[in-house]
């Protein structure tokens, strides 16, 4: 059975929000296409927003859930 590739914008957004959350720099954002790029950003200012307002491990979890399901 073929496994789905998932959306290219989505894995970019996680990743982008897991750097969030851990405090990295965005500078650290390894995408150079403009869509890509900017989804990534966007996962990761959800990230530190989350930091700042203290989720941490499953509180983050269900946070990103939250957020890929409505986006």
């Amino acid at each position: 059975m073929k496994r789905l590739k998932r959306d290219p914008l989505e894995r970019a957004f996680v990743r982008g929000y897991q750097f969030g959350l851990h405090g990295k720099s965005r500078e650290l954002c390894p995408f150079t296409l403009v869509d890509v790029r900017q989804a990534w950003l966007n996962g990761w200012r959800e990230g530190r927003s989350d930091q700042w307002d203290g989720l941490k491990g499953a509180a983050a979890v269900h946070r990103l859930n939250e957020v890929n399901a409505v986006g």
